[in-house]
């Protein structure tokens, strides 16, 4: 017998019919979202049933709870209680970033792989209708649609080549992914001026977030939008599945009534850049760095930055925002400054800051990685959803230049492509002259953009992984496969640990 001791097991206890009568579990039928959201903060701060909450939240005015205790004494939480579908049609894939820039947004945009957007038509800046500037733009974009178009059939017979359907797939199967691999390709070719259609689920707190931002832009599209999310929030909601259900009775109520009144541009975000730009010209002026010449050289995809200071990775980190230089040479002109001369930088960006204003996202620093990344806009827009890193995005541009997708070396019409988009960027450039947001709306997917990816490991493991797979777009895979690799150089063992695919191992059939 073991000489061990056993310690004395509590019998197992019954549940008894009085504790199941207690404990529930209830869903509720879909309610409008400021009456979801007060009955839940109500049901949380009272002994109350959850119907019993209900019913007294239907004999009061959510209007007037909203009003005292979100919009006057600042209880953001409660509006996370409350979730709207909100559908968004015909807006450009400028807006569309700009909309899923919001770090709490769930969500989806309409695919570039899996749709023909040369039928969506573009978006117009109000700036230059009726104008000579418009023939002009409208002739770069129809110069990329043209092509877009002519692209499609060579670039379809390639893959049929190359890539012969195997047994055990269908034809129907094999057609729709040969079909995403030629969009993938003719997909550097699309303007940001192209339209597209965004579906998002969110609470009431990341929905005035978004109109809010909206309203504080300078881009006029932005803020038509902010106005419009107004508008519907004050208006009863498309109830199709309803009436498709034979639903009959009174009207839907408004979405948000409450928020539609009350949402409005904020003084701090409409300033903070401006001032930021003006201050980073001059720094970058005195400190060489004002010119693409100064840094044209260093065009890796991909930079892991080494760990630095909280206080240089601020000062850098909001001075990279309205720039076009690396991350790297920021942070090196900082590291020589006195303390004083980093201080009042982060003065001038917070100079407008009011006592209810977030920190701008330029402030959220601390991340042990931070990767500097450069790449196409296609492929970064599939980055972009990630929201588990915080992103710094520098403004669209032409001055990193363009990529080559590899099919179109294999397919000879590379050279093609290359004459469009060196004319392109040339007419660009000249719109700019023009109409200086015009010509931002008027960049393909193929020029590259800058953007700051920070982020703890767990998440590098994540995207690396993810984002390296054979079902991806070889863009995005190469910058995965980068980051692992730059890993490895600085953290050996944790890299080795990343499952990450090289872009080298291709299966171009599975998606």
């Amino acid at each position: 017998m073991s000489g061990r001791r056993h310690e004395a097991v509590e019998p197992k206890k019954n549940v008894t019919d009085e504790q199941k009568n207690k404990r529930r579990v209830i869903v509720l039928a879909p309610m409008p979202p400021e009456k979801a959201a007060y009955a839940l903060a109500r049901y949380s701060r009272s002994p109350d049933s959850i119907e019993d909450s209900l019913r007294w939240v239907h004999g009061h005015s959510s209007e007037k709870f909203w009003e005292q205790f979100y919009f006057a004494y600042g209880h953001a939480s409660i509006a996370d209680l409350g979730h709207v579908t909100v559908c968004l049609e015909g807006i450009s894939e400028l807006a569309a970033i700009r909309l899923e820039d919001e770090p709490l947004w769930d969500g989806q945009a309409k695919s570039s792989r899996y749709q023909n957007f040369a039928v969506s038509g573009c978006y117009v800046p109000s700036t230059i209708q009726d104008s000579e500037p418009e023939a002009f733009y409208r002739g770069i974009l129809g110069s990329l649609f043209n092509l877009y178009r002519t692209f499609h059939d060579p670039l379809l017979e390639h893959l049929e080549r190359h890539y012969p359907r195997p047994d055990g797939m269908s034809e129907a199967n094999y057609g729709r992914t040969l079909a995403a691999r030629v969009y993938d390709i003719t997909r550097y070719l699309l303007p940001l001026a192209s339209t597209t259609n965004v579906g998002e689920v969110v609470s009431i707190r990341t929905l005035e977030k978004q109109i809010t931002r909206f309203l504080s832009t300078q881009l006029p599209e932005l803020q038509a939008l902010g106005e419009e999310l107004q508008e519907a929030c004050a208006k009863p909601p498309s109830n199709v599945w309803g009436e498709l259900d034979g639903e009959t009775g009174k009207p839907a109520e408004p979405l948000a009534p409450t928020l539609a009144r009350h949402a409005k541009a904020n003084e701090y975000q409409t300033e903070v850049y401006r001032d930021l730009s003006r201050h980073a010209k001059k720094i970058f002026r005195k400190g060489g760095l004002d010119q693409p010449s100064a840094w044209a050289g260093q065009t890796v995809p991909v930079d892991l930055i080494e760990p630095h200071s909280l206080m240089d990775e601020l000062v850098t980190s909001v001075l990279y925002r309205v720039s076009q230089a690396p991350y790297r040479r920021i942070l090196e002109l900082v590291r020589e400054w006195p303390e004083k001369e980093k201080q009042e930088t982060l003065e001038v960006a917070l100079r407008h800051r009011g006592p209810y204003d977030e920190s701008i996202k330029e402030f959220r620093c601390g991340y042990p990685l931070i990767f500097d990344v450069l790449m196409d806009i296609g492929g970064w827009r599939d980055l972009h959803r990630h929201r588990r890193c915080q992103q710094i995005q520098q403004n669209f541009t032409t001055v990193h230049g363009y990529e080559t997708p590899p099919p179109l070396y294999e397919a000879n019409l590379d050279g093609e492509y290359q004459m469009a988009m060196d004319a392109v960027q040339q007419d660009i450039e000249r719109l700019r002259g023009m109409d200086q947001e015009a010509s931002i709306y008027a960049i393909p997917f193929g020029f590259r953009v800058r953007c700051v990816f920070k982020m703890d490991y767990a998440q590098a493991d994540y995207m690396c992984q993810l984002r390296s797979g054979v079902k991806g777009h070889w863009s995005y895979r190469t910058v995965a496969w980068e980051m692992k690799k730059q890993i490895m150089k600085q953290y050996p063992h944790l890299g080795g640990l990343i499952a990450a695919t090289p872009p080298d191992v291709e299966d171009t059939l599975t998606r």
